[in-house]
């Protein structure tokens, strides 16, 4: 594991190793995980012109007001948006795209633990794969042109279940039939699929790294409203506890902003202008094995996933499956697109 003075002492290097107006989006940044890295972020570096994408004006309000105490010189633009659904984040991407030249971070973290009340978005999407990844690959489709054009830093950082990686059921990519009993095998589901996912638009950027993490148990807004029978059982018991074993805002802020700005998570090709490496601090071991290979699979810790998941991803790319995944969910953006406007 990486220790968390070695995290703080790097991330306090980014106001003086970094270059000024670096444009950083946040996907569900309006609370959890994103709203806590968003604000480390503006604390710490110079300019920064920040994106935050949402659905609470309430939130991005207090975030914004929050920003400006921390950071006078941050630019901060809130864009109200269901990103659920496929169109939206088109619309969202193209509003960016309007006003940015480049792009040095896309950090996702939007998702739900809504289960049976609202499982189908308007677009026939199953809500939560949606989130976790059809929205997260759409972002990435769109904006890997501004992360590649970027001369400073250039990071896609997923959080949901890295490290997790299990056995994909191609059958039912989107979990329409997976049980509240089976949580844990869903999310080594979801989580190959996200590493996969990166995996492919590594292929046509190599000067970007993507950093896939699991964040461990950190106080969010994930659990919403709506969830029922064994799930909810367990999230109440796990809220109950949850001060007890929670990561802290400050530390989980730290640790994802480490992901996003230090040389530890470098991309496969290229020089990036990231916080060199402290004291103690070597390169990240990527998906494949190798130091540097631009594709990670990272714990809460900010380590590496072991031998075991870097075999099954090896496997999962030999039969092809970055393909097979990505050609499924090309089907589903083509079908969306044939759906009549609103």
């Amino acid at each position: 594991m990486v220790s968390l003075t070695a995290v703080q002492a790097s991330n306090a290097c980014i106001p003086t190793t970094l270059p000024s107006g670096l444009v950083a989006i946040f996907v569900g940044g309006t609370s959890g995980i994103g709203e806590y890295t968003l604000k480390e972020f503006a604390r710490l570096a110079r300019q920064p012109r920040i994106y935050n994408i949402g659905r609470s004006q309430q939130a991005s309000d207090r975030i914004a007001a929050e920003c400006k105490k921390l950071n006078a010189d941050a630019q901060y633009t809130f864009i109200q948006a269901d990103v659920s659904l496929i169109r939206t984040v088109d619309s969202v991407c193209e509003q960016i795209q309007a006003n940015e030249e480049a792009a040095n971070v896309l950090f996702l973290s939007a998702g739900t633990l809504v289960s049976g009340v609202i499982p189908e978005t308007k677009e026939g999407l199953h809500l939560s794969a949606s989130l976790k990844h059809y929205s997260r690959a759409r972002f990435i489709l769109n904006l890997l042109p501004l992360l590649k054009a970027a001369t400073g830093i250039r990071r896609v950082v997923s959080v949901l279940c890295g490290t997790k990686e299990g056995a994909i059921n191609l059958d039912d990519l989107q979990g329409w039939k997976v049980k509240t009993g089976d949580m844990i095998k869903q999310r080594g589901h979801s989580a190959s699929i996200v590493t996969l996912i990166h995996a492919h638009f590594a292929q046509q950027a190599p000067t970007v790294s993507f950093i896939h993490d699991f964040p461990g148990s950190v106080k969010s807004g994930i659990i919403a409203r709506g969830t029922t029978g064994l799930l909810f059982g367990v999230l109440t018991v796990f809220k109950l506890l949850g001060p007890l074993i929670y990561i802290p805002e400050l530390e989980s802020g730290q640790r994802h902003l480490f992901y996003a700005t230090s040389a530890r998570f470098q991309a496969k090709d290229g020089v990036e202008e990231a916080v060199p490496l402290g004291e103690g601090v070597e390169v990240a071991r990527g998906i494949d094995g190798l130091k540097g290979s631009g594709v990670y699979s990272a714990d809460q810790f900010n380590e590496s996933a072991g031998p075991e998941v870097e075999e099954l991803l090896k496997r999962f790319k030999k039969e092809g499956l970055v393909e097979k995944i990505w050609g499924m969910i090309e089907e589903e953006y083509e079908r969306i697109a044939k759906l009549p406007k609103e």
